[in-house]
């Protein structure tokens, strides 16, 4: 099997391509890239191929390829890759538009490939224990959630981060969409309805986006969930790893930290504090999963509407914010 990477704009790119070459049976075919510098540097490093254009990349007849360009450009790879007849892998969020969304799901469906949403969480080691605890029903009626999902505010190596017109948003859009998707799939059901606020407190001197908000998300069976999507770690710290969901239930409470399993170490040969994750590696997981379901022929364990589900989320705390009033789901 082959699988290709389309861009490296995204810092999730060098994790998967990792995590491609170490798959029995998978070849790295190459990595093609609107950046020709960034592109061919990071196949130099990888001993793999640059290829010019992505319909070059395509014409070598990948199994599947990631997608790890700017967020809105994801529905433009997708429709190549799809018209191709190419399965396709795609970071988070899916999209920056109903319509982008809707058009990418749509384009995948007609061509009868695969579109996966990389949402790595679902294949986190603790979050995978609290997904069978709440299959077993051992919390029973869930009634509410508390959750996080903090980092540092991305901009600084990866400028297109804290550019609206290449990112869709800020941390509202680069942090609802993990637990988002983590909420719907422990609960089985979908928001109904969003509040949010957003600011710009942190960073406010030099970046024009959002970098920390807050989303209270009311479920189709009542369940009540509060998201903290910040940028509120210090640019010294981690980069991310704030992901915690505290779940109250009628037969008890849980506390999850889906990064719990790691050493933090300092130094200032570095620059910045390090996460030394020792944990199960999520990405692996997700990269194999993707791999598998094309090998069997199967949807794989996250889909593209997940993805879609999720952003519609991110997109309706934005509404939210702007008119001050709760957002009804889903999105026209």
């Amino acid at each position: 099997m082959k699988i290709g990477i389309f861009s490296f704009a995204h810092m999730h790119a060098e994790s998967y391509v990792r995590c491609v070459a170490a798959l029995p049976g998978v070849e790295l075919l190459g990595i093609a890239d609107d950046d020709a510098a960034r592109g061919a540097e990071f196949a130099r490093r990888h001993a793999t191929r640059f290829y010019p254009s992505y319909a070059a990349l395509l014409a070598d007849r990948p199994d599947g390829v990631i997608i790890c360009a700017e967020n809105v450009r994801h529905r433009l790879l997708t429709e190549l890759a799809a018209a191709a007849g190419v399965h396709v892998l795609c970071e988070k969020p899916l999209a920056t538009t109903i319509a982008d969304g809707q058009a990418m799901l749509e384009a995948c469906r007609h061509a009868g490939v695969i579109l996966m949403t990389a949402f790595p969480m679902r294949f986190n080691a603790p979050v995978r224990e609290v997904k069978a605890l709440l299959e077993r029903g051992g919390l029973g009626q869930i009634y509410a959630c508390n959750t996080t999902n903090q980092g540092t505010m991305p901009g600084r190596s990866r400028p297109w981060f804290v550019d609206k017109a290449l990112a869709g948003g800020g941390a509202m859009m680069d942090h609802t969409v993990h637990v988002a998707d983590l909420l719907r799939w422990f609960l089985g059901c979908e928001v109904v309805e969003v509040y949010a606020q957003g600011n710009r407190i942190i960073h406010a001197d030099t970046v024009a986006v959002d970098t920390g908000g807050l989303l209270l998300m009311t479920f189709a069976d009542g369940t009540f969930a509060s998201l903290d999507c910040s940028w509120s770690r210090p640019l010294v710290g981690q980069t991310w790893g704030g992901v915690t969901l505290d779940l109250v239930g009628e037969r008890g409470v849980i506390k999850l930290d889906a990064f719990r399993q790691n050493i933090v170490a300092h130094g200032e040969h570095v620059g910045k504090a390090q996460n030394l994750f020792w944990g199960s590696d999520a990405d692996a997981a997700m990269v194999a999963e993707f791999v598998a379901a094309i090998r069997e022929d199967r949807p794989p364990a996250v889909t593209g509407y997940d993805g879609y589900k999720a952003m519609e989320i991110a997109l309706a705390g934005y509404r939210s914010a702007e008119t001050g009033q709760p957002v009804r789901l889903p999105l026209a």
